[in-house]
């Protein structure tokens, strides 16, 4: 009798998805290579080499950036399909916007930029906002108007890396900009505890709703993007003062 010995298993075809694991450690590994926490502007800052102008440059042009994160918020909540899912991402509608006024994260934003010594009213008309800055949170409103909710929500895992920027900021600027009155710093120390619950969140829905490679592909890709979007914010931010 002859024994026919089965073929040995093929290996794994690459179209096939990975492994919860697996897929999770690909998404953090781009926030480890490309956030934007590698900067040079963000090194300086975390340093304590930037000039007050330079402080207050950042702050304004990252406002711009701050008071559009409700808005593509929105725009992914538009996209979920369920009343808990929305509810979810309603609520960090609230965290930046507040629930009454005076309230979230927008305007703990404001009172930083007012420890720096900026006015209020310059902040919020946009008038020293930089083109490139316009540019980029431009691109990033629209990603998440146009693209999938699986991107739109991956795009979001940045905050995955966020909650130890914040720490690392909180510590650099008590130490080396302590011209800031503290009370400025309130934005940094609750989006601490907010990364960390935002992050769980999304990275879950991604997981979950990723189901292929092409998903999980595209997934990558568009927090990849992300990155993309706050390098290219500070960029602008740096460059700016090398033509002034």
């Amino acid at each position: 009798m002859t024994t026919t010995l089965a073929p040995p298993a093929d290996p794994a075809d690459p179209a096939d998805p990975a492994g919860p694991a697996e897929f999770e450690a690909r998404l953090r590994a781009v926030g480890e290579r490309r956030y934007h926490d590698r900067h040079p502007f963000n090194l300086r800052m975390h340093q304590g080499t930037l000039t007050p102008d330079e402080v207050r440059r950042w702050i304004t042009n990252r406002f711009h950036y701050q008071r559009h994160i409700p808005v593509k918020d929105a725009l992914i909540t538009a996209k979920l399909d369920t009343p808990r899912l929305r509810r979810t991402w309603l609520r960090r509608i609230e965290d930046h916007d507040g629930r009454h006024e005076g309230e979230g994260g927008i305007e703990r934003w404001l009172r930083l930029g007012e420890a720096a010594g900026l006015d209020r009213e310059t902040l919020l008309s946009a008038r020293t906002v930089l083109p490139g800055v316009r540019l980029a949170v431009e691109g990033y409103v629209n990603f998440c108007r146009l693209r999938s909710p699986l991107e739109a929500v991956a795009a979001s895992l940045t905050e995955l890396t966020a909650p130890d920027l914040m720490r690392v900021r909180i510590e650099a600027f008590e130490r080396h900009y302590p011209w800031i009155a503290p009370e400025g710093l309130a934005y940094f120390r609750t989006r601490v505890d907010q990364g960390r619950r935002d992050s769980t969140e999304a990275l879950d829905l991604v997981l979950r709703w990723a189901r292929t490679r092409e998903d999980q592909d595209r997934a990558v890709a568009a927090l990849s993007f992300k990155c993309d979007v706050l390098w290219s914010l500070l960029d602008a931010v740096e460059h700016a003062g090398e033509r002034t």
